[in-house]
């Protein structure tokens, strides 16, 4: 895992990721890429411009306390609010600032806890009566497998195997059957989290953007 920022310095040139970039059609792929939970680091640069592969020099720095401990291209992004879709540091925020971009997060956060609480709940729903099959089938299994062990500690090894080969014989069909049914409710959860999260990181980039591109509202050393 990555800081933010990272940044790869090639032949004169800081390449790094900004919110157009993900506008485009190579940017789009990178949230179906194994990059996409690491946007801010140097694999989701890579997979943008992969003729950058195994060159250039990996740079990073997560100190905030100035625009001067960042080149003058990533500096005027972050002060543009250009990255804002990338990760979002509020360490530029004055606290009048900070403040008006927490109030506008929270009432977004409420709003996407308010979309996934009830799919949640239908996932919990469904899948209750799968885990309370699952646990009956193996809850007796298991004790047979613990009556065989413990009545012979002596000889674990040789009396334990053939119990325990004989417990994941019973258990394995209920445990194929609840994954089954656990995947397709996690499935449809999911669907509609990824949706709601979408679009609470939607409000909270295009919230920070808005803010921190007024010189008004960054810290001193970030005017």
């Amino acid at each position: 895992m990555c800081e933010f920022v990272s940044w790869i310095e090639y032949e004169g040139k800081e390449y790094f990721l900004t919110n157009a970039d993900l506008e485009t059609k190579e940017g789009r792929k990178l949230f179906k890429s194994d990059v996409r939970d690491d946007l801010c680091g140097h694999g989701a640069i890579m997979a943008y411009y992969p003729e950058l592969k195994n060159k250039g020099l990996h740079q990073e720095c997560e100190n905030f306390s100035s625009q001067k401990n960042f080149p003058k291209a990533i500096a005027k992004a972050l002060k543009n609010g250009q990255m804002s879709r990338i990760k979002i540091n509020t360490d530029i925020l004055t606290a009048p600032a900070w403040a008006e971009y927490n109030k506008v997060t929270a009432q977004a956060w409420a709003e996407y806890n308010k979309v996934t609480a009830p799919a949640l709940a239908e996932y919990k729903k469904v899948t209750a009566p799968a885990l309370a099959e699952y646990n009956k089938v193996t809850a007796p299994a298991w004790a047979e497998y613990n009556k065989v062990k413990d009545a012979a500690w002596a000889e674990y090894k040789k009396v334990t195997a053939p119990a325990l080969a004989e417990y994941d014989k019973v258990t394995a069909p209920a445990l194929a059957e609840y994954n089954k049914v656990t995947a397709q409710a996690w499935a449809e959860y999911d669907k509609v989290n990824d949706a709601a999260l979408a679009e609470y990181n939607k409000v909270t980039a295009i919230t920070f953007t808005n803010i921190v591109k007024q010189k008004k509202n960054r810290n001193e050393n970030w005017k």
